[in-house]
């Protein structure tokens, strides 16, 4: 069984017991969340696609941990003119485990 989800505005497909690193959530590490912005559900051939959602359909999660993502490096150059620029990020990151997928 697994869900496509809508997760702080993007979609994972999800199955039970599966760690996914979604952008950085509200609440502490343990936290238990729901999601319901469920847009599909497949359950062994049986497959349920919402018009936008699945009435009815939750994904259960609980936060892991925060942690920060590796570090982009963006450069930009323009030839022959003497110009070029380093910056760099790491993105806000939730490790979340999902628990139970309910129809």
């Amino acid at each position: 069984m697994y869900a496509i989800v809508d997760i702080a505005g993007q979609q994972f497909k999800v199955e039970k017991g599966q760690e996914v690193f979604v952008n950085r959530l509200e609440g502490e590490e343990g936290a238990d969340l729901e999601f319901d912005q469920v847009l599909l559900v497949d359950n062994k051939g049986d497959i349920k696609v919402g018009t936008p959602v699945v009435d009815g359909a939750k994904v259960s999660a609980k936060i892991v941990s925060h942690l920060r993502g590796d570090k982009v490096v963006v450069f930009k150059k323009k030839r022959r003119k003497g110009y070029q620029k380093s910056n760099g990020f790491r993105s806000e990151l939730s490790k979340v485990v999902i628990e139970n997928i309910t129809v």
